[in-house]
């Protein structure tokens, strides 16, 4: 688990999946320690066979969060998307924090999902 290893989209997915879960995202709102939510998040991960620990979750979460902020503040600024980001539908639902859904996630139509297999019964 080298700091520099690269995550693949699977791994960026499951973090993304595990970060939309509704205690996860009341647990980082508003927390300013939050080594013990991505210790979480670590343990999750890895119960999917995702060998990441909490520093390199934290830091990617980090940057999903400022690479997503930085293409809204560009669009504004341009009207015209130049520049994609990877997963950005992903975390534009979790960000946005879009409403719930019938089967509780308000954005299901997105390829959060697609992918991976299904979680839902770890999240509950």
């Amino acid at each position: 688990t080298g700091a520099g290893k690269h995550w693949s989209d699977n791994e960026v997915r499951a973090l993304i999946n595990i970060w939309s879960d509704e205690k996860i995202q009341q647990m980082l709102e508003g927390a300013t320690r939050n080594k013990e939510i991505f210790e979480e998040i670590a343990r999750r991960l890895m119960k999917r066979g995702i060998d990441r620990d909490w520093k390199q979750c934290r830091t990617k979460y980090k940057n999903l969060k400022y690479e997503y902020r930085a293409l809204q503040k560009e669009n504004e600024h341009l009207g015209n998307p130049r520049r994609k980001m990877r997963f950005y539908d992903e975390v534009d639902c979790i960000l946005r924090r879009q409403p719930l859904g019938p089967s509780g996630w308000g954005c299901e139509s997105s390829s959060l999902l697609s992918g991976t297999k299904n979680f839902s019964d770890e999240i509950k």
